[in-house]
């Protein structure tokens, strides 16, 4: 029988799993054997006895023939994670794999096969596995809650005995998913909403929620991406959208390039011009940030909060959790041959498993990766 192990995450401030009881439970339809780690669920509010009542067992199962995780490995306790697995084994999780090269080679060299989450190609079929989606979603949402509670002004206007209090001016800059979630819930709270996103596709989408589009430069990539701007277009980008953010009592920044540092859409310049107690929620830190001046955590620079939380959706861990660990039983699903007891299919005719495999028993299949790994060895 074909097993899966769930561990704890360790990563700090994490509180995601990569199952919940719900998936447990078709998992072991699927044919498969469920060991979760005890206390794994714990961050989500999830109690190990809710997991055996589901149909998994309790225990520590690095040998698995898959291991679903949210976070890339990591030493715990002086054993790296990578090396727990097993040879033959699969990996199931987010890995950035082109941003850490060496954990890449790591996995590599110890024989084992990866699907990497944040690889699932963005295909109407895999949309019911797409985890950055499912994840930005929720983080879109949460920006706005974390910067209107920053805030020392209200999000809807008011009209009072004492008088009207104006609505709050709220720019949300890139309008995928988290920029869409974001402007639909600061919408929601009563704020005067505008958008900005160098894909002019997305104007009517932007609309839809009720925004205002911001029309800047253009600069569509392949995937639904945003491609990296030249330098002219950079600039011209800052001269039109700077009036805007100078004005706002609130800005959330929410543009990445894959496998790249984030753009610097709000440069320290225009924080300075920024309103004393106007508010920058910045999703894009863990990447270096859309904001010149952003840092992890909180600061306040220049009379500005600089909100630079490096993972929104753990803390929303249940609902985020819950997501996530349907994403993974949908890929599952895909790669479990229920006809033939459970074992593991690798079909690489498969369009999302071809492109989210980006390591097959040892070798790495993901071009970029494989550059990155190329690096790596030649500056060693």
């Amino acid at each position: 029988m074909t097993t899966v192990f769930v561990p704890k995450e360790v990563a700090e401030r994490e509180a995601r799993v990569a199952a919940t009881p719900e998936t447990v439970k078709r998992m072991i339809k699927l044919g498969l054997k469920v060991i979760i780690e005890p206390g794994a669920g714990n961050g989500s509010k999830i109690s190990d006895e809710e997991y055996t009542q589901a149909g998994a067992e309790l225990g520590v199962a690095w040998d698995s023939d898959i291991v679903a995780k949210v976070n890339p490995p990591q030493d715990v306790e002086g054993k790296h994670e990578a090396d727990l697995l097993r040879k033959g084994g699969l990996l199931i999780g987010l890995v950035w794999s082109v941003s850490d090269p060496a954990l890449s080679k790591r996995l590599a060299d110890n024989g084992v096969s990866v699907i990497a989450m944040e690889a699932i190609p963005r295909i109407s079929r895999a949309q019911k596995m797409d985890v950055l989606s499912s994840q930005a979603n929720l983080a879109g949402y949460k920006a706005v809650l974390m910067g209107a509670n920053a805030m020392t002004s209200i999000m809807p206007m008011m009209v009072t005995a004492a008088g009207t209090i104006k609505p709050a001016k709220v720019v949300i800059m890139g309008a995928g998913v988290a920029g869409l979630q974001a402007i639909a819930t600061a919408k929601r709270l009563g704020a005067i909403v505008e958008a900005t996103d160098i894909r002019p596709e997305v104007k009517e989408q932007v609309e839809s929620l009720g925004g205002k589009f911001i029309e800047t430069v253009e600069a569509s990539g392949e995937g639904g991406y945003a491609k990296e701007l030249t330098d002219e277009q950079k600039k011209r980008q800052q001269e039109i959208i700077e009036s805007h953010l100078i004005a706002a009592d609130m800005v959330v920044t929410t543009a990445l390039i894959p496998g790249r540092p984030a753009p610097v859409l709000v440069p320290g310049h225009v924080v300075e011009k920024m309103r004393a107690g106007a508010v920058i929620v910045d999703l894009a830190v863990s990447q270096g940030g859309n904001c010149e001046l952003s840092e992890p955590g909180e600061v306040v620079k220049h009379g500005v909060t600089i909100i630079g939380e490096t993972n929104v959706p753990a803390t929303l861990s249940t609902d985020s959790s819950a997501v996530y660990s349907r994403n993974v039983l949908a890929l599952l699903m895909d790669v479990v041959d229920k006809k033939d007891e459970a074992k593991i299919k690798l079909d690489l005719e498969d369009e999302v498993i071809d492109k989210s495999l980006i390591i097959k028993d040892g070798e790495i299949r993901h071009e970029r990766t494989k550059e990155a790994v190329a690096g790596l060895e030649e500056k060693a």
